[in-house]
């Protein structure tokens, strides 16, 4: 069994990622095949409960309110029409609803107290609920952890030297702080990045680099492929090469053997063929569903078939056990 490391150097994990490739993902998928169940993946569902208007200015996001996307903005759903997302959701496969409001921090009002309830209540029908919405105090983590939530995502998106080439509006330091109070919290971590944000080699290998000497891996590290968005400043970025991709993947597999890695942004354009050396690689879930917050995704039965024809099975809820936050009182 690989042994958990929290003291990466930087070149080390830059000669993993240089490996010739064939060597890189036979070198994944033999760690990834220790995991008891390693041909199971987690199907996730991911909806935007609050879209557009954010005053961030992250680079590569539609949801900014300073571009011209044409993103139609939507105010904060209602709790009835989260639960109707998440029984569509859950009849399709998913075991995680994650819901996404497109703020730059939680403010401590009404809307958040809705969250709260939406949180409570996909919680009831035993899914793991995991919430993305942007800074967060260690207070309002364990106000979430209390309601029932299972995950966090907060992705520190890129390396710490090219992280104000994409946003100025926050530091990389207030992402990792973030991620300090959801662990405060004793919530699981959900922390990945985005390639294809015109950034090197290195800063792949720097990102990896964060999230692996983290006191304690992220439970999820999602792997984003950019999708560009007419009206962002990367709206003219190449898409990445697929090879790119699986080598993100192979290589956060060998830093990080027990995280699950989240084949996530980008699968649309994607082939079956292209998904499966993924999951060779190491992948262990992905996003199902027409989209992702804003962007296209595949379809639940275009999955399907896809899991079908690789031998796939997919993950139930709680695999690694439910925290105490998550498990119901019974009388």
């Amino acid at each position: 069994m690989q042994t958990l490391r929290h003291d990466w150097k930087k070149e080390e994990i830059q000669a993993i990622y240089d490996k010739p490739f064939l060597d890189l993902v036979y070198e994944a998928a033999s760690i990834h095949r220790e995991q008891k169940d390693y041909n199971e993946v987690q199907i996730s569902s991911l909806i935007s409960i609050k879209t557009g208007g954010c005053a961030e200015d992250c680079s590569y996001c539609p949801q900014a309110a300073r571009y011209n996307t044409d993103l139609e903005v939507k105010p904060l759903m209602q709790i009835g029409e989260v639960i109707t997302a998440a029984v569509k959701a859950k009849a399709g496969g998913s075991s995680r609803l994650c819901m996404g409001a497109a703020w730059r921090e939680v403010r401590d009002n009404r809307d958040f107290d809705r969250v709260i309830e939406m949180v409570k209540a996909v919680n009831d029908m035993d899914m793991e609920v995991c919430c993305t919405l942007g800074m967060l105090t260690e207070n309002q983590a364990q106000r979430l952890a209390d309601a029932g939530l299972y995950a966090y995502n907060h992705n520190i998106d890129t390396s710490e030297e090219n992280y104000e080439e994409i946003i100025s509006t926050r530091t990389f330091d207030d992402r990792l702080n973030t991620i300090k109070n959801v662990r405060k919290a004793n919530l699981t971590v959900c922390s990945g990045g985005i390639i294809g944000l015109g950034e090197t080699k290195e800063d792949r290998v720097g990102m990896l680099q964060t999230l692996a000497n983290l006191p304690q891996h992220p439970e999820s590290v999602p792997v984003n492929a950019l999708v560009p968005v007419k009206g962002t400043p990367l709206e003219n970025e190449p898409r990445i090469p697929i090879w790119d991709m699986v080598r993100m993947i192979a290589t956060a597999r060998i830093v990080m053997p027990q995280s699950v890695v989240r084949l996530s942004a980008g699968r649309n354009e994607m082939s079956t063929l292209e998904q499966a050396f993924c999951f060779m690689a190491g992948a262990s879930s992905i996003f199902a569903g027409d989209k992702l917050l804003t962007t296209p995704n595949p379809a639940f039965a275009d999955d399907m078939i896809m899991f079908e024809l690789l031998g796939l099975k997919t993950r139930d809820a709680f695999k690694n056990g439910r925290p105490a936050n998550t498990i119901k009182e019974t009388v």
